[in-house]
């Protein structure tokens, strides 16, 4: 079942590359105006927007707002190539996560205050729990990740990571290996924690990084290959 988050994100799709709403290039409704227009909250419609960034149907203008892409991307429909080329985009957008969250957890080893681990422990024993009964973990997993990098208290980290790890969702959307995924979020997720509550910026950075790739492989994404 998708998430309020994502059925936000179908419903703008809709109105904007099939029922044209807003033309290629125009910049849409404040967000408290969208959010009322598609009756969620603002936290829901930020969600929706970041996927359809990801997706190269909205772009963000800094200071001017949130504007449809010019052009629109076509669209791919669900077909083999389609398929393939989402791959890409998100072997390269994994391929950003690498290089990002190993240094964001060692920046909140560094910096965090012990509530914000406590907070980001509990959240992982919330992944777990919804695991185990088979509920939306992909969402609960990205909170876990956004409150890393918020307990980095690096501005700029805060401002880019919503972008970054959207690229959760798209990938659970394409994953055939759904099993492996669950077991290894809660191993790894411990090990994270692990190491964050000891404040060991050098064994957090190697269990993300670690955590990063076994996504990686999951996914039968290659970084660095195109084949």
């Amino acid at each position: 079942m998708k998430s309020l988050s994502e059925r936000t994100a179908d419903a703008l799709h809709s109105r904007i590359v099939i029922k044209k709403e807003w033309a290629e290039g125009e910049k849409l409704p404040n967000e408290n105006e969208l959010s009322e227009l598609l009756g969620v909250s603002r936290t829901t419609l930020r969600e929706a927007v970041r996927y359809l960034i990801v997706q190269g149907v909205l772009s963000v203008r800094r200071g001017k707002g949130t504007f449809v892409a010019d052009p629109l991307p076509k669209d791919e429909g669900f077909d083999v190539s389609a398929l393939e080329r989402k791959r890409v985009r998100l072997s390269e957008m994994y391929e950003i996560r690498l290089i990002f969250e190993p240094q964001c957890i060692m920046l909140a080893c560094e910096r965090a205050s012990d509530e914000e681990i406590a907070a980001i422990e509990e959240q992982a024993r919330r992944i777990e729990r919804l695991l185990k009964r088979n509920g939306n973990w992909p969402d609960a997993d990205q909170v876990f990740h956004e409150m890393i990098a918020i307990a980095s208290h690096n501005e700029f980290i805060m401002r880019l990571f919503p972008i970054i790890n959207s690229a959760v969702h798209e990938a659970m959307s394409i994953s055939d290996n759904v099993r492996f995924l669950k077991s290894m979020v809660a191993s790894d997720n411990r090990a994270i924690v692990e190491f964050l509550k000891a404040r060991d910026a050098e064994g957090a950075r190697s269990a993300m990084s670690i955590h990063i790739r076994h996504i990686i492989h999951a996914l039968k994404l290659q970084p660095g290959k195109r084949g």
